[in-house]
């Protein structure tokens, strides 16, 4: 047995020796695995590191990312990990830092087909659907939010902001007039 291999069964012995006695709830034992690792040795760490990811812990890594990385990837295992939409909006975002150096623009409510758009303009209500290929108002297709705005308005709007999509740059308060509803 190798000095890697003793490290990792000390290591897996020090967090079974953590579950809890006589309780089998995933969220008890997955609570004292997380408070087991504070006491952990670097070694120790970058050894659970190794046996939850399966590769070598990142060089020169602090103790405290070792912690939250191996803290994370067992709240992982035991509760289940992001959705697939999640993982694919932070590869995108990711994509988006490397390329632009700055994710704020790249920020998009996203918006789930069949999803209602409701806007009151001069005391007329305005409803547009989500479509999977663009929106739909008064029954017919449309491809920007913005472009229906402007119909609305007779004059440019931002779609997102006509909407409400991206009301919290807005201020909302008594004086405001007109009804947004995402």
């Amino acid at each position: 047995m190798s000095a890697n291999d003793a490290g990792e069964h000390a290591v897996d012995g020090a967090l079974s020796a953590t579950d809890p006695p006589g309780e089998s709830g995933t969220a008890a034992s997955v609570s004292a695995k997380l408070q087991a690792l504070p006491s952990m040795d670097y070694g120790m760490l970058q050894a659970e590191w190794r046996r939850l990811y399966r590769v070598e812990p990142p060089k020169r890594v602090a103790r405290e990312l070792l912690i939250l990385g191996v803290g994370w990837k067992l709240q992982e295992q035991a509760y289940g990990g992001l959705r697939g939409t999640t993982r694919r909006m932070l590869a995108e975002l990711s994509k988006t830092l490397e390329r632009d150096g700055d994710v704020t623009r790249a920020r998009v409510t996203r918006l789930k087909p069949g999803a209602k758009l409701i806007r009151e303009w001069h005391g007329k209500t305005h409803t547009v659907i989500v479509r999977e290929e663009g929106f739909e108002w008064r029954g017919k297709p449309w491809r920007s939010l913005s472009v229906i705005a402007r119909t609305i308005t007779g004059m440019h709007w931002s779609g997102p902001r006509f909407f409400g999509l991206n009301a919290g740059r807005r201020k909302w308060g008594p004086e405001s007039k007109g009804v947004a509803h995402a």
